[in-house]
């Protein structure tokens, strides 16, 4: 079969995702429901029979990024995001990096707990990553400074071997270093500040674009299996990637496609 690349599918992602070919797929950015169920589809969310179909249609060297939090149910955390890691690790996924996207704002103040303000962004490998493009815009506050004490680095045997024992040998901190794995971004609703929005779970755009970014190369093709209102596929697009988004909802595929149409 050929692949269905720079299409909005609508379906139940399971069932096709079983008529792709094996390793055909480089990147999947995507975030389940974080409940059992949408109801208002009556549709049920088999995230085991998902993880199978993206561990199957997945490159080696590709990598999933599943952005996933707890529901609360009676006063007590589901921990769906450790039962999903624990489910694509078992498969045979690695877990490459489980990272925070840290959001500005919250949207549910809670009476009994401090507020929630973090999602989890597990990133599975089907194997070591092929790409890796990390984004450089941390600050270095050492920026232009040479860096203090001897140039080191642990051996084997436990001893230390210094690398640079001059002092003009020794590097010299950067402008801007590689980000850390906790992304503090602005969520959907403040990137479009006074503006209504048309799916009740959007994604940040640039959550998506700095994932495209970090795991794919252009020309690579990415897959949003649950695709909503079309981000993931927006910013493949945008940065000269294929895509692939899959949704249940024949409404949200017609808004993912308007948006991505709309480029």
């Amino acid at each position: 079969m050929k692949l269905p690349t720079n299409k909005i599918i609508c379906g139940d992602c399971v069932n096709i995702l079983e008529t792709f070919p094996e390793n055909c797929i480089d990147l999947t950015v995507t975030s389940p429901p974080y409940g059992n169920l949408r109801d208002c589809y009556n549709y049920t969310f088999d995230f085991k029979a998902i993880a199978f179909q993206l561990l199957r249609v997945t490159k080696l060297g590709g990598v999933v990024v599943w952005v996933v939090s707890d529901t609360t149910v009676k006063g007590s955390r589901t921990l769906t995001s450790f039962e999903h890691a624990l489910y694509f690790k078992q498969i045979g996924f690695n877990v490459h990096d489980v990272m925070i996207y840290y959001k500005k704002n919250f949207s549910m103040p809670s009476k009994t707990r401090y507020h929630n303000i973090y999602e989890l962004m597990m990133i599975f490998s089907k194997e070591r990553p092929k790409t890796f493009n990390p984004i450089k815009d941390r600050k270095n506050i050492c920026a232009g400074q040479t860096r203090k004490g001897k140039n080191t680095k642990r051996q084997v045997d436990g001893s230390m071997k210094t690398l640079a024992p001059n002092d003009e040998n020794k590097p010299v901190y950067n402008e801007f270093g590689m980000r850390h794995n906790i992304w503090v971004l602005k969520s959907a609703g403040q990137e479009k500040m006074c503006k209504s929005l048309d799916h009740p779970a959007m994604f940040p755009e640039q959550l998506a674009n700095d994932h495209i970014l970090s795991w794919s190369n252009p020309g690579d093709t990415v897959l949003d299996p649950m695709c909503g209102s079309g981000t993931t596929c927006k910013m493949a697009k945008l940065n000269n990637r294929n895509y692939i988004g899959i949704d249940i909802s024949e409404e949200y595929c017609d808004l993912s496609r308007r948006r991505v149409d709309n480029l």
